[in-house]
């Protein structure tokens, strides 16, 4: 049977889509993990989800995949029919997760081009166990139990049409997005699932798998299928419904002898649904073509496939099929390969770099010339490049919404093994970055938030003797500032201890020992558990005590241009916070020089710049330099001395103060000269080279020479 199937193409339909179900899936049961029960519309949406993935992992011959999510869907279809009120909640919370995780590691799998060979045997016996408790409850209290949710394979899509009193018939007309891909397999889907609910069922085209010319039918004349059965037009709605793929469906009851007339009316013209003509003239066609239809011999009865006539409803009726769906209105999406995005991020980042070149190329500095048309030209130029930029960088920036969605689990999957009640809050989740930072920031989150329920949260004993709610809080935020994107992890835990930090990190000798430890301020010493090997636990869980974790926290936050602030009070909590860059791919800077050697430095951090004179600047004993400027006292950097550069100019008069603010703290910079404004690409240093300290990359200019960014946070510390 695996011959008759064209696979190319459906497998990633598969998985995309079912990526897109469980993650919709988790969300809903995270959503609702601490209520007393799922709504009426949690439960019809998780049934048609299972009845979904189901569907599809039988059309692929994924039979483990398949067999999970109709077990979990008979759970839910017994809970649809029969409202049980003694379900333990959390338990069912439980299960849909345990089934979601086996169906996400089969999918990962596959990703891999290994079998799909996981044995849901355990988990299938679980839901038994569970379904028949409650089923057994409801019998205790007198309760009928409903049918059974049965899904037999029958051996062909079209049965033999065995008409009763209850059978009813329909014409049902479906339309795909313009941009769907593989429209004949999301056909092929929409068939499967109507084949437990057929007793007849045709469908044009009638090769879906085999024969690629279907998809080109499909798109531009439609999906139509003939149905005997006997349900309602609202259950049909809820197996077939508009989505992402399905652009429109139509649905009309007719009679059995119309139905046996198949696609073919005879004589009548195949009509499709009018979009692009008014209600007033959709009644007037419809109108005429009955007329017309009256006047001539009726056809004989034909089960051969062909076109079949849309007719419209009731007068009145096709002014709202007419106006439910303006065109245009509607955003049209696509997938595309990340890798693709990259390269075209790359590309944007080499025209940035030729325009540097064109724009200061040497040649247009000869004197006399006139650049008048040139400007206007270069600046035409460089709005479309900026344009541009702005473009592809939106279509990289994703909401944070999916990382949030793993905190929620990770959060309720560790108070679960502890035993502690924690509350789950998040805030700002739609807050989008660029999908390379989602990437790296997903593990250090991930640890922080496992850190916040294992080391913050107090168990309920321990809140209630210390007279807080014993229920704890984690909050997860996110927020943009200033060209950086803000993610705090907050908890009402006890806090970090001072005084046992200040204690192990003197055991460590991580101390000055002539400096007293009122000279450290808390920052400072909260800093000292993100160093290797440093952990305050005194035992090992599963979770932590093994000192390591936030140094790599720390690190992937650092290779990404970010920094990790710690605040905590004791009894009363600890924030995290991630301060990272919005995008990693082209920022504004200044290009200045200092010696011979260019630097680069992000204009969003620069504050202000100063002409100064000798007389403004405080020359300490020690070495250090100060300059007042307005009544405020700052330190300084010379850049020149920070690198060892040779031939820079040490009259800070001649040279050139950029004053940096960042994160509360205030240095001044001495470079020799600023160049100017420019977009820059921003490139990592090549790992040949040692990691410097206040460097956080490298770009190229227009003259093709190499300027290095400079890292602020880097230089403040």
């Amino acid at each position: 049977m695996a011959e008759e199937f064209n696979l190319e193409g459906m497998l990633d339909t598969y998985l995309f889509e079912n990526e897109q179900l469980l993650e919709q899936l988790q969300e809903i049961v995270l959503d609702q993990k601490d209520a007393e029960c799922f709504d009426e519309d949690s439960i019809n949406e998780i049934f048609r989800t299972m009845h979904t993935i189901k569907g599809s992992s039988g059309i692929m011959m994924f039979d483990n995949v398949t067999a999970i999510s109709h077990k979990l869907e008979d759970v839910f279809y017994y809970l649809r029919e029969s409202h049980p009120e003694n379900v333990v909640h959390a338990d069912l919370v439980e299960h849909v997760l345990q089934v979601a995780d086996f169906i996400t590691a089969e999918m990962e799998k596959i990703q891999e081009g290994s079998p799909a060979d996981g044995d849901p045997a355990a988990i299938i016996a679980e839901l038994d166990s569970f379904l028949e408790n409650i089923k057994n409850g409801a019998v205790e209290e007198g309760k009928e139990l409903p049918e059974e949710n049965v899904s037999e394979e029958p051996k062909h899509f079209y049965i033999a049409p065995v008409a009763n009193s209850a059978s009813r018939f329909y014409k049902i007309y479906i339309n795909f997005f313009p941009e769907t891909e593989m429209a004949n397999v999301h056909a092929y889907k929409t068939v499967y699932s109507l084949k437990e609910i057929a007793e007849d069922l045709l469908y044009e085209p009638e090769d879906l798998i085999t024969d690629a010319s279907s998809i080109d039918a499909i798109m531009e004349d439609g999906f139509r299928i003939l149905l005997q059965a006997q349900c309602s037009e609202e259950d049909l709605r809820e197996l077939i419904k508009v989505g992402y793929d399905i652009e429109r469906v139509d649905i009309y009851e007719c009679k059995a002898e119309e139905f046996l007339q198949g696609f073919d009316f005879g004589d009548h013209p195949a009509v499709g649904i009018d979009l692009e003509s008014s209600a007033e003239e959709i009644e007037a066609k419809a109108i005429k073509a009955e007329e017309a239809a009256e006047k001539k011999e009726a056809p004989k009865p034909k089960m051969a496939p062909g076109d079949f006539v849309i007719k419209s409803k009731e007068p009145g009726k096709p002014k709202k099929l007419a106006k439910d769906k303006q065109r245009g209105v509607k955003d049209s999406f696509i997938s595309v390969n990340v890798k693709k995005m990259d390269q075209l991020m790359d590309l944007i980042g080499e025209l940035v770099i030729s325009e540097s070149v064109v724009l200061q190329n040497q040649d247009l500095k000869v004197p006399g010339l006139n650049l008048t048309n040139f400007n206007k030209a270069a600046a035409q130029m460089a709005k479309i490049s900026t344009d541009l930029q702005n473009v592809i960088m939106s279509m990289r920036m994703v909401p944070l919404t999916n990382v949030f969605q793993k905190m929620n689990r990770i959060v309720f999957d560790v108070s679960r093994k502890l035993g502690k009640d924690v509350e789950f809050v998040m805030i700002g989740e739609h807050t989008e970055v660029d999908k390379n930072i989602i990437e790296n920031i997903s593990d250090p989150l991930m640890h922080l938030v496992r850190n916040a329920v294992d080391h913050g949260i107090e168990t309920n004993e321990e809140r209630v003797d210390s007279g807080k709610p014993d229920r704890g809080k984690i909050t997860l935020s996110a927020r943009t500032e200033a060209g950086k994107v803000w993610i705090s992890v907050e908890d009402n835990g006890k806090g970090l201890d001072r005084e046992k930090i200040l204690d192990k990190a003197r055991k460590q000798e991580l101390l000055d020992p002539t400096k007293p430890d009122s000279a450290y301020e808390d920052k400072d010493v909260f800093q000292f558990i993100t160093l290797p090997g440093f952990s305050t636990n005194e035992q090992v869980t599963e979770y932590s005590g093994r000192g390591v974790g936030m140094d790599v926290v720390v690190q992937n936050i650092q290779s990404i241009g970010g920094t990790l602030d710690i605040e905590s009070n004791l009894g009363m909590g600890t924030t995290m916070t991630l301060k990272i860059p919005l995008t990693l791919a082209i920022i504004d800077g200044i290009v200045m020089e200092t010696g011979n050697s260019s630097f680069v430095v992000e204009t969003g951090v620069i504050k202000e710049f100063v002409s100064v004179t000798e007389d403004m600047m405080i020359h300490e004993p020690t070495g250090e330099e100060y300059i007042m400027i307005r009544g405020e006292c700052f330190p300084v950097l010379r850049l020149g001395d920070w690198y060892g550069l040779e031939e820079y100019h040490k009259n800070v008069e001649e040279g050139m103060m950029l004053i940096f603010e960042v994160e509360g703290k205030t240095i001044c910079l001495l470079v020799d000269r600023l160049i100017g404004k420019q977009e820059i690409v921003v490139k990592p240093i090549p790992s040949y080279i040692k990691k410097v300290k206040g460097i956080s990359g490298c770009t190229q200019l227009g003259d093709g020479s190499i300027a290095l960014i400079l890292d602020p946070v880097g230089l403040i510390e």
